[in-house]
Order: structure tokens, then C-alpha cells, then sequence
């Protein structure tokens, strides 16, 4: 299991019961200004032990811009009762926990979104997407899109907000062993655009980095068909 700890504690140890355990982690300071080059993980996992304050900001950002993996908060026995609903968290383990309790909240959030998850549906921005029949909507109305557009269009709107350069859309969308250059990616973006018409804004340009799928605090989220109401 990949993990990804946000934390802004100097040790960077968070939940020394991991060091015990099999799962993979990475280590980035708990700011919103570190998501954007955030690597993909199985679970996210927030440090609330010093600043609760901090912390609950921090997992509604994660939430307004699409999670899609479980959000456990890691905190300490006496701020539990400041955690709400309102956090957007799907788990909270104190940071005494034994190595035990750890890699069971981890397997049982990670095994929950695997149940209720089987063909997703990505959800953002007014844009509907079934990978299940590849295929695509805004608004309701459907996009004729080409297998490599809606492959873009795809791995975007699953990761709203986060930008990703050139060289990374290539290896994500087109795998390592295409030869071509970048300038495919920005006739990929063009074309895409041209088809999602009036809401060509969506594919956003972020200058001399790369391209994001833009949303709104009130877009929805990334879910799962099946959980939403």
C-alpha cells in the first residue's frame, strides 16, 4: 500500500507504528501548495497532532479538489473531540496506536473504496465520465472524443486542480515508450477543448508548467456513482 503523509512536524514521525509495518510512505509538508506535485497514493494521511486548526483546513482543501483515495487523520487522544463530519475525513487513528490497529483502518478504508468503487464514474465540473463505456459528457450532452482525447480528458478531471507538465501527461496517457514530442499533448488539449465547446475553460493553462482540469468549491467531486445521492 502506497502512502502519502502530509505533515509539518520537523521528525516526520507521525505514526511510528508504520516504521513496523510493509506499506510504502512518502513524506511532504502539510500545505496546499505542495498538492500540486503531490504523488499518487493508496491512503492520505494528515497530521492533526499540533495544529487541529491547520489540519481541518487542510483535509477540506484535499476533499474540494476531488480526493478520490480514504483521508485518515493521525491525531492525539485529546483532540479527538474537536474532529466533526465537516473535516471530510474517513478515519482518525491516534498516534499511539499499535502496529495492529494501523494496518487494519488502512486495509479496511483502502477495501471499502474497492467494493463500492468497481467501474467509477468521475464527476467534476459538469463533466460525466463512465470508464466503464468510455464514455464522456458536459452538461448532459455527450462528446465524441477519440480514445487518446478521452483518455486525457479522463486522467485530468481525476486529479481537478493538480497541474501536470507536459512530460507527465505524456508517460500517464501515452506510456513511456511513445516517441513522440510534447507538442502531441498540446494538440490532444486543442482538439479536446474544441470539443468540450463553451466549456473548453475547463482544460486550464498554466504557463510554462503544464495543463490542469479546473473546478469550483461547488463542482463536484470525483465519486463513485453508486454512493452519490
Amino acid at each position: 500500500m502506497q502512502l502519502l503523509i502530509l505533515t509539518s512536524a520537523p521528525d516526520n514521525d507521525v505514526l511510528p507504528a508504520l516504521a513496523l509495518l510493509s506499506h510504502s510512505s512518502r513524506v511532504i509538508p502539510a500545505s496546499a501548495d505542495q498538492l500540486i506535485s503531490a504523488p499518487d497514493s493508496d491512503i492520505v494521511i494528515v497530521d492533526a497532532r499540533t495544529s487541529l486548526t491547520a489540519a481541518k483546513s487542510l483535509c477540506q482543501i484535499l476533499r474540494t479538489t476531488g480526493l478520490s483515495v480514504p483521508l485518515l487523520l493521525v491525531i492525539t487522544e485529546g483532540g479527538l473531540a474537536a474532529v466533526s463530519p465537516d473535516w471530510g475525513v474517513d478515519d482518525v487513528v491516534l498516534d499511539t496506536a499499535g502496529p495492529a490497529e494501523v494496518d487494519a483502518r488502512i486495509r479496511l478504508n483502502a477495501g471499502r473504496v474497492t467494493r463500492n468503487d468497481p467501474s467509477p464514474t468521475i464527476r467534476a465540473a459538469g463533466v460525466v465520465i463512465d470508464e466503464a463505456s468510455y464514455s464522456a459528457k458536459v452538461h448532459g450532452k455527450p462528446l465524441d472524443l477519440t480514445y487518446k482525447e478521452f483518455e486525457l480528458l479522463r486522467f485530468l478531471a481525476a486529479h481537478p486542480s493538480r497541474v501536470f507538465t507536459r512530460e507527465q501527461l505524456l508517460s500517464e496517457v501515452w506510456g513511456y515508450d511513445y516517441f513522440g514530442g510534447t507538442r502531441t499533448v498540446d494538440v490532444h488539449v486543442r482538439r479536446l477543448r474544441a470539443k468540450l465547446g463553451d466549456q473548453e475553460s475547463l482544460i486550464g493553462t498554466v504557463r510554462n508548467v503544464g495543463y490542469r482540469f479546473n473546478v469550483h468549491e461547488d463542482d463536484d467531486e470525483r465519486v463513485p456513482s453508486s454512493v452519490r445521492p
